[in-house]
């Protein structure tokens, strides 16, 4: 780490929260968000102490709220015990929310199944129960292997109920790749179902643990429960393979919770390493379900009407703190959606907002910047042909929103009514950071805003010092947080390496991101540290530069990795996706100029790409994330080795490879 990443964006619009929308906020204002962080800055412990013991139900009450004698081990509300089940059904019965609807299920083909709290709590209460009648216990763990649906939800739940630790991977991934963690996590239960159905296609995900099972090292799972998603497709193993429901006949739909201590792993999420051996995340029981109510209470300002959609997978970390726990841990009723964006029309979101009056939209840049270019090729699919009437609040999730993204969702979804709030946060994290608090801060696209009450994040140079505003660097968090990483999985050196390197004495949390805070002290998120970009001794930032081209009218979306360059050390290459078709021969070479020409008008003649290519799309996993190792690959001219099973649409790689 060298050097101080410059900051080239400028962006001087300001979008101050509607008076009605401020006047009924959880946080009304800069008064109340400033005192919180007075708060949180006079008495950190404290301040998190009081609000778990506000927001959460324990069954044992914590008498310390850290315990940092194991720093970077940290450790909150230790001696507590409580279940997050518990927390997000048992409490909820009783109350007015038991018969609230907690989630409205639209199937890849549109069919609707809606579930109650009641109804939820005797779903997962009915299968924790045929679990133990398994066999399974507090301690053990679980691989959930599933399609986007209820059941998903319930297996999660399940496993939270009984104290068995989950690691749930994404329905997208490879046997190997799901073998690779069934070993590391040391499952002795895996819960999938025959297949899933996306964009009108079937994927089987029984046939691929099989084939998991064959590449051997899966010894140590006893049982596979198997939904029945289609019906179809799923050869069953005598004496180690049931359906489930055959797991759940004859369960009572009662099941005590397990009460853990405040630091039993709820689970282990795996996330890519830069070595390319995945990293378990592992994460606590409280502090993780803290975090994730919290931020749907301060963030999503949650109101009991509300209805609350985040189109994640419950495969990434987002779909678990805001789909199957921070939601229910606060009584919310949310949509939850199998099936992709553009399927059976590009229209399916607005539609399903409409359909469902959805008031809470949380969603990824990368399905906005999908659905800009699907707004413009397909008119009758565009937002303003649906009646969004219902929304109240828009979010962005997972990388930062470009400006023009922003504008354009802002103006589109919201109507220029509905406040964004542009979230950053990790795996690592477990629940959102950074986040404009809708109802106190004034809105400038393209920036996360500010800290939440009670995280100390700032930015700091490769030698660890802070750095004055209007300056790019590091971003840190100088002080531990509840709902954080509690270790990798079974390699705790890896931990403290990645997360609290040397560089800084051991001292902060290493975020991995760049960012810049402007001189109102509003965070700007630049792009993983690894692709910041050494041009001629200038470190630039990608998102700037994606960020430049995004604003071109012709530009649906753009990613910018760098490659070797002889002349200037690192060389920028951008790849393209244009509002019209793909240009080819010398309109290819038209357009590529106009594009860097206007980089350099936007941001400087240092940021003009080397090359471009156009494609009809991004390499994107499912769920929506533009794979930049693989155009990295690409630019560089280098052999595509690593597993691209994830991919939406592999065949693109073979385009954007003859597209130079």
């Amino acid at each position: 780490m060298s050097g101080q990443i410059e900051s080239v964006l400028q962006e001087g619009r300001l979008f101050p929260p509607p008076e009605a929308f401020r006047r009924q906020a959880t946080v009304s204002g800069m008064e109340q968000y400033e005192a919180l962080c007075a708060e949180a800055a006079a008495d950190h412990e404290g301040f998190w102490a009081r609000l778990a013991r506000e927001h959460l139900s324990w069954h044992k009450p914590f008498t310390r709220a850290l315990d940092a004698s194991g720093a970077p081990f940290f450790k909150w509300f230790a001696d507590g015990e409580l279940n997050v089940s518990h927390n997000c059904l048992d409490r909820h019965l009783g109350t007015p929310v038991e018969n609230k609807t907690a989630i409205v299920f639209e199937a890849d083909d549109g069919a609707v199944t809606q579930v109650t709290y009641r109804e939820l709590h005797q779903r997962v209460s009915r299968f924790a129960n045929g679990l133990k009648a398994l066999g399974y216990q507090c301690g053990d763990r679980a691989i959930i292997y599933m399609p986007m649906s209820i059941h998903g939800v319930v297996a999660m739940q399940a496993c939270a109920r009984l104290g068995i630790t989950h690691s749930v991977v994404f329905g997208g991934f490879s046997a190997k790749s799901l073998q690779e963690r069934i070993i590391d996590v040391g499952a002795s239960l895996v819960i999938t179902a025959d297949e899933q159905v996306r964009g009108g296609k079937r994927i089987a995900l029984k046939d691929a643990v099989d084939e998991a099972f064959a590449l051997g090292g899966c010894e140590a799972v006893r049982k596979v429960v198997v939904y029945q998603r289609t019906g179809e497709g799923a050869k069953m193993q005598p004496g180690r393979d049931l359906t489930w429901d055959e797991a759940i006949a004859g369960q009572s739909d009662d099941c005590p919770p397990v009460w853990v201590d405040a630091e039993h792993p709820l689970f282990v999420l795996y996330t890519s390493g830069s070595t390319g051996k995945p990293k378990g995340v592992q994460h606590s029981s409280a502090g993780y379900l803290l975090g994730a109510a919290l931020s749907v209470k301060w963030v999503f300002d949650l109101k009991p009407s509300d209805i609350f959609w985040c189109t994640a997978d419950i495969g990434w970390v987002t779909g678990h703190s805001y789909i199957a726990y921070g939601p229910l841990a606060c009584g919310a009723t949310q949509v939850v959606f199998e099936g992709i964006p553009t399927f059976p029309n590009p229209g399916r979101f607005w539609e399903m907002i409409d359909r469902h009056r959805v008031s809470i939209f949380y969603t990824a840049p990368t399905a906005i910047r999908s659905l800009v270019r699907a707004g413009e090729t397909s008119p009758d699919h565009h937002p303003k042909k649906y009646d969004l009437s219902s929304l109240r609040l828009l979010g962005s999730v997972g990388e930062p929103i470009n400006p023009e993204a922003w504008m354009w969702y802002y103006e589109n979804v919201g109507r220029g009514r509905c406040p964004i709030v542009d979230t950053w946060w990790q795996t690592e994290t477990g629940a959102i950071m950074i986040s404009p608090l809708p109802g106190a801060h004034a809105l400038k696209p393209g920036s996360c805003t500010m800290p939440l009450p009670g995280v100390a994040a700032t930015i700091v140079d490769e030698t660890g010092n802070e750095v004055e505003k209007g300056k790019g660097g590091f971003l840190v968090v100088t002080k531990p947080w509840p709902s954080m990483i509690r270790t990798i999985w079974g390699d705790p050196e890896r931990f403290r390496k990645s997360y609290f390197p040397d560089d800084f004495k051991g001292r902060y949390y290493l975020a991995g991101d760049g960012a810049n805070r402007d001189l109102d002290g509003y965070f700007w998120i630049m792009g993983r540290i690894d692709d910041v970009l050494n041009v001629s001794g200038h470190r630039l930032g990608t998102m700037e530069i994606e960020s430049a081209l995004v604003s071109h009218p012709l530009v649906a979306e753009a990613a910018v990795v760098g490659r070797p360059d002889d002349l200037t050390g690192e060389a920028v290459s951008a790849f393209v996706v244009l509002k019209q078709a793909r240009p080819t021969g010398d309109d290819a070479a038209r357009v590529a100029k106009e594009l860097r020409d206007w980089v350099a008008k936007e941001i400087g003649a240092i940021a003009k790409p080397k090359d471009i290519r156009f494609g009809d799309n991004l390499p994107k996993t499912r769920s929506g994330k533009i794979m930049r190792r693989l155009l990295r690959a690409l630019a560089r001219g280098e052999a595509i080795t690593q597993d691209v099973s994830t991919l939406e649409n592999p065949a693109i790689l073979e385009q954007l490879k003859q597209s130079l």
